[in-house]
């Protein structure tokens, strides 16, 4: 069968990638675009219910859509290196893909290591109180950590769906001079402030949904132009 040898593997692992990648931005849109407003607009009774019995569900396959799309992704890295020859990452596929694949890795930490420690905290105290107890002091900081997180996981799946889907479908014209290793790190640098952001600093435009999906946008423009100038 074709589906047993090197090629079918690397096919499992893009499927695999695919499904659990549209599970875990499909609950990032709706933590960001739905659940978020409403929590804003509900009675404090209905937000703490939900806090309690749909949150942890919608995080669980949250988390590990996040985990399953981050590793099978790396694999399908790795594995296309051994296919094609490790070469390819120095070409405009690579470029577009490393640079995709550098956003996702960030939102994948940024879930991991920010927003499911921080909303642990904040079930936590949601439970606490609904049984009679105290609210945790820091509950207010969470809140606002996994807030500014999941603003800026937000604002880079946008570039990063571009960058994948250009990787195959959108290839740039380049010159022999091109240096694919110092244009990806100025990418990696605008991104990098971004993320420095998401761990120390303020939300921003990124407060509102219409203002995280303008500065997506943005972002976008702002990568895509500087391969093109580049480049």
């Amino acid at each position: 069968m074709d589906l047993i040898s090197i090629d079918g593997w690397y096919l499992l692992l893009r499927w695999i990638h695919l499904l659990a990648g549209i599970t875990w931005i499909g609950l990032l849109y709706y933590f960001n675009f739905v659940q978020g407003e409403w929590f804003k607009e509900t009675e404090a009774s209905a937000k703490s219910a939900a806090v309690q019995k749909l949150v942890p569900r919608a995080l669980w396959w949250f988390r590990w859509g996040a985990m399953f799309t981050f590793l099978a992704g790396a694999l399908t890295l790795l594995t296309k290196g051994h296919q094609a020859g490790w070469e390819i990452y120095a070409t405009s596929w690579g470029i577009f893909i490393l640079t995709g694949s550098l956003l996702g890795t960030l939102m994948f930490l940024n879930v991991w290591l920010i927003i499911w420690p921080k909303q642990q905290v904040i079930i936590a105290s949601t439970n606490q109180v609904a049984e009679g107890g105290e609210a945790l002091p820091e509950v207010a900081a969470c809140t606002a950590k996994a807030g500014l997180a999941s603003r800026t996981n937000t604002l880079f799946s946008i570039p990063m769906l571009l960058f994948m889907a250009s990787a195959s479908h959108l290839p740039m014209s380049v010159t022999e001079e091109t240096n694919f290793t110092s244009l990806f790190w100025v990418l990696a640098v605008i991104i990098g402030v971004i993320q420095v952001n998401a761990i120390v600093g303020k939300p921003g435009p990124m407060a509102s949904v219409k203002g995280v999906i303008t500065s997506g946008c943005v972002l976008t423009v702002v990568l895509y132009g500087a391969i093109g100038i580049l480049a």
